[in-house]
């Protein structure tokens, strides 16, 4: 039997149709190693980032593996003034995700989530099923039915 991801598990909870992707036997390291593993479009597989505003709070940001996020596109998304990258050992602690496995879905607490405009250019995105190894395809309209977020520019 294959191994469901917590992502998984709450997407079925919902009825939510999906495809998922299991990399664990590669040496796949990089978002753009996964999605050639995988024989996608890197454009369409995407990372997901959490950073902190200047305010304190916590922004969560999806954009494509090919890309770098733009922070002051991603400041201004969000009503920033501006935004950093949060440090690697912080992750699990506020997501209950380590580096490498983070997903949008099943966070330990909900953060304003932005994802790159080029994601309207697909049917489906791919991103991380919440485990290192584990990827999920979906749609924005069903990702919507599990988060709320935005659309942005926010890569370089």
């Amino acid at each position: 039997m294959e191994h469901k991801t917590n992502v998984m598990r709450e997407l079925d909870k919902l009825k939510i149709s999906y495809k998922h992707y299991c990399y664990v036997d590669t040496d796949a390291i990089s978002g753009i190693d996964v999605a050639h593993v995988l024989n996608q479009n890197p454009e369409q597989v995407f990372k997901t980032l959490v950073t902190v505003g200047k305010s304190k709070k916590y922004y969560v940001f999806m954009i494509p593996v090919s890309k770098e996020l733009d922070l002051k596109k991603a400041a201004k998304s969000v009503g920033e003034k501006s935004v950093e990258m949060i440090k690697s050992k912080e992750l699990l602690g506020l997501t209950g995700y380590i580096h490498g496995g983070c997903s949008p879905i099943g966070m330990k607490k909900f953060y304003t989530t932005t994802i790159d405009k080029s994601a309207e250019n697909f049917d489906t995105i791919i991103f991380s099923a919440g485990k290192i190894g584990y990827q999920i395809q979906l749609g924005l309209e069903n990702l919507s039915k599990i988060i709320k977020f935005n659309i942005a520019d926010i890569t370089e």
